[in-house]
């Protein structure tokens, strides 16, 4: 009975931990959207953004990043699609070299830093105002798996409407209609 003891309040725990998945991303954050953060008023707030990165901009000392927001999945994945409506457009900025050629438009990311601001940029004709974090953690997303290819093909074994010469469950047939014809 000792032993059973000993095992599971040694193994036990520690095998569970093993199941569970962290997040790349992991905390608690307000729910400041970009479109909220706008006008200025939150700034000095620590958020987690996250979206579809639009372009990267290195810099001497810092890499800039332009972002299409999405909503975060509680893993901190943004959510594109058509299903999810954009959260705004936001900068995200980072100290070091981010390589725009990995750091490509179009993949996912997601961001925690402090809003420090809002930058005014033009989209189109317009001066849209982007909000600008600094960045203290950057995640690239994976890119998914892609889908294995495969080529079907149906063989009919003749029950039902057909061509002339369809092979039927008695044998070959000739002619059109049903296979007891």
């Amino acid at each position: 009975m000792r032993v059973w003891q000993i095992f599971s309040l040694t193994v036990l725990p520690l095998a569970l931990s093993a199941c569970a998945t962290m997040s790349p991303i992991p905390g608690d954050f307000p729910p400041i959207t970009p479109h909220q953060a706008q006008t200025g008023a939150e700034n000095g707030k620590l958020v987690r953004w996250g979206g579809e990165l639009i372009q990267t901009e290195p810099e001497a000392d810092q890499t800039c990043f332009t972002m299409l927001g999405f909503p975060l999945d509680r893993d901190g994945r943004p959510r594109l699609g058509r299903q999810s409506a954009d959260a705004g457009r936001f900068i995200a900025c980072a100290p070091g070299f981010y390589d725009p050629t990995l750091y490509a438009a179009g993949r996912e990311m997601t961001f925690v830093g402090t809003i420090t601001g809002v930058v005014k940029k033009k989209v189109g004709g317009y001066d849209y105002p982007y909000p600008r974090i600094s960045a203290s953690r950057v995640y690239l997303w994976p890119l998914p798996e892609p889908e294995p290819r495969m080529n079907t093909v149906v063989l009919t074994g003749g029950w039902g409407w057909g061509w002339p010469g369809y092979i039927g469950p008695w044998g070959p047939r000739w002619g059109w209609g049903y296979p007891w014809w």
